[in-house]
């Protein structure tokens, strides 16, 4: 007799032997018991969950002769011959074979006739989004009112591929993907009938390998058996099916945790010599730690974890070494890693110094804790000193914005003008200042000249040749508006000359924009000296062990009075 694989072997046969599926068994045994079965079903869902499985155990359920039954007897003529694939009345299509207008036509003709021995008539087309758009249409019509002796069966694993008119005419049933516990679990029990000995971690390597398809799993599983025989061992098992090892993700996690940077350049050393793909074993990094992070949060992890119960437990030892924030910081380097890695040629450095950068982080201080100290610390003498005006940047944090910046102190313009007699370069500054009050746009242009006369009776102004402030002062009206404002200040009639400078200014007076600059300079060292011997500031270095890199002034707030001495 030739082998049976196990996929066909443990097909289910029963309601109850669909595994992952309740919700949908629960509801179709339902409409049985109730009578409201519907004439047209559509069953999607991923690659071996149980779609068609579950469209036989329905026919089977209707035409058995006890029933129709919420579960089928498996023993009556009618449920025998479904099993087996020889009902007459039951027949099963594959769409992707018949997908032109003809087949369907002749299975619009096979509708009229009643089934031969059976209660209904059931048509199981499975992968019915392979049907061309004439196929569809052609079965609309049927679809929408079809004898009374006749159901439809629909599976699918791509139902945006199938119109919506057909949509519209079924009962659709999503089938979910199974979960790993389940399979381990069904495993668990075939291996025990089948008499083989395989260890849970196989079983777990076994079932994560089927990625939530019950076929694929027992497909692994046959291809095991022929490796092995009958004594499985795990490193076999993981050798053939080319999975990563979970111990190995283990001590990979353990080693981030111990900040041990040796044991994991070892790690990475292993992974290359076993010949795992360096991108997928950041990725199975990344699942990893990605579990760390829902225990440390969700209160009920195993829902939401496709892990075994003995993994579970072990992430669970592993999980109280790290806090939620060095998981997500480890996470953020994986994540930056593996998005790399299709860019270059060199992932197991890329894989080297993510490891390694993960061992090196320094832990950090919860934000909370930190700005409960920074109150601490001013809350016990802070207050009692003027805020600063600047805040400066460290390399890892920032000091909170209590400073203001101080604004520059205005300058008063006098009274009255100088005597005659008055110094040159007392009397320039309170002559500008006194024009920037008068028309600003022409003392901005005198805070560029340079007063090499300044009397009462005698104004020269010197500005480089060829300079925009001195084009602009050669204006004939200009010159008179500054002749005008000249005869104001200093009460007397003043000739203001203007002269042009050629070479260097050395020895020359400076402008008042040139004495700006110095005050501004001079009194910024004053705030930056200041802004990094205040309490506050020295806290958050020695709490952040911090090394100060620049300091820069704040814009002034509206309102705000503050002066450094």
């Amino acid at each position: 007799m030739s082998y049976l694989v196990l996929a066909r072997k443990w097909r289910p046969q029963t309601f109850q032997d669909l595994i992952g599926q309740e919700h949908v068994c629960r509801t179709l045994q339902n409409a049985i018991e109730s009578g409201r079965v519907a004439h047209a079903f559509l069953f999607t869902g991923a690659r071996g969950v149980g779609k068609t499985s579950a469209a036989r155990i329905l026919a089977k359920a209707l035409q058995c002769e006890n029933g129709p039954v919420q579960e089928p007897c498996n023993v009556c003529p009618a449920c025998l011959e479904i099993t087996s694939g020889n009902s007459v009345d039951v027949i099963e299509i594959d769409g992707a074979s018949n997908t032109g207008v003809e087949d369907i036509r002749e299975l619009r003709e096979n509708i009229k006739y009643l089934p031969s021995r059976c209660r209904f008539k059931i048509f199981i087309i499975d992968e019915v989004h392979m049907l061309s758009t004439s196929a569809f249409n052609a079965l609309l019509k049927t679809l929408e009112e079809p004898p009374p002796h006749v159901k439809f069966i629909f599976a699918t694993t791509e139902p945006h591929k199938v119109p919506i008119t057909i949509l519209s005419r079924c009962q659709r049933f999503d089938f979910k993907r199974i979960p790993l516990p389940k399979i381990v679990d069904r495993l668990r029990t075939i291996v025990a009938e089948e008499k083989v000995a395989v260890s849970e971690a196989s079983l777990t390597a076994i079932a994560r390998k089927g990625d939530g398809s019950m076929r694929d799993s027992l497909s692994t599983l046959d291809q095991v058996l022929a490796f092995c025989g009958n004594d499985v061992e795990d490193d076999e098992v993981i050798a053939l099916l080319g999975v990563v090892d979970r111990r190995l993700l283990l001590e990979t996690s353990r080693a981030v945790f111990d900040r041990d940077c040796q044991a994991a350049l070892d790690i990475v050393a292993r992974v290359d010599s076993f010949g795992y793909n360096m991108r997928s074993f950041c990725q199975e990094l990344i699942d990893h730690f990605r579990n760390f992070v829902v225990l440390k949060v969700s209160s009920n992890p195993a829902e939401l974890l496709d892990l075994a119960e003995g993994e579970l437990e072990d992430i669970r030892e592993q999980a109280t070494a790290g806090t939620l924030d060095q998981l997500q910081r480890y996470l953020s380097v994986l994540l930056k890693a593996e998005s790399e890695m299709p860019l270059s040629g060199f992932t197991r450095l890329i894989l080297e110094m993510a490891l390694l950068k993960m061992c090196t982080l320094l832990p950090v201080v919860p934000v909370d804790e930190l700005i409960e100290r920074l109150k601490a610390l001013e809350g016990g003498g802070g207050n009692n000193l003027p805020p600063p005006s600047v805040t400066p940047r460290a390399p890892q944090a920032t000091v909170p914005a209590a400073a203001r910046s101080v604004e520059m102190p205005a300058i008063t313009p006098p009274s009255a003008g100088p005597s005659p007699s008055a110094p040159i370069l007392e009397g320039w500054p309170g002559f500008v200042a006194f024009v920037n009050s008068e028309k600003k746009s022409l003392g901005k242009i005198l805070e560029h000249g340079r007063p090499l006369q300044f009397s009462a009776k005698d104004v020269e102004i010197g500005f480089p040749a060829g300079s925009f402030h001195l084009s602009c002062l050669q204006d004939a009206e200009t010159l008179a508006t500054l002749t005008e404002l000249a005869a104001r200040y200093c009460k007397a009639a003043p000739t203001v000359r203007l002269t042009s400078l050629n070479g260097e200014n050395k020895g020359l007076p400076s402008t008042v924009q040139e004495k700006k600059s110095l005050e501004a300079d001079g009194r910024q060292r004053k705030l930056e000296e200041a802004a990094r011997k205040h309490p506050l500031v020295t806290a958050a270095v020695e709490i952040f062990e911090a090394e100060i890199t620049e300091v820069s002034a704040l814009e002034r707030d509206a309102g705000a009075k503050e002066e450094i001495d």
